[in-house]
């Protein structure tokens, strides 16, 4: 008979094991949804906007092959700001 008694309280050692590891499971989900859940908004976002970057790509496309100077000059500037951009933002302070 003891050896029933040892086996059941072995299998309810290890049933109470598979809860808890469940239980962990379930909160390591929730925080790493949270820490995600920036990204994720961000990705729906572009998955959203997708048509309208095709469409604007095209147009641009387009663009760039009918008037191909003032494109060039265009992505001049362009490169000039986002420079400037990336200085600025890198001798300033982090928040």
């Amino acid at each position: 008979m003891s050896s029933k008694q040892e086996r059941e309280a072995r299998i309810h050692a290890l049933l109470s094991d598979i809860q808890q590891q469940r239980l962990d499971l379930s909160a390591g989900r929730r925080d790493f949804l949270q820490s995600t859940a920036h990204y994720d908004r961000g990705w729906l976002t572009f998955l959203s906007m997708r048509r309208y970057l095709a469409i604007g790509s095209s147009a641009l496309a387009i663009w760039s092959v009918r008037s191909p100077n003032k494109f060039m000059r265009l992505l001049k500037r362009g490169f000039g700001v986002w420079s400037t951009w990336r200085m600025v933002k890198a001798a300033l302070p982090p928040r």
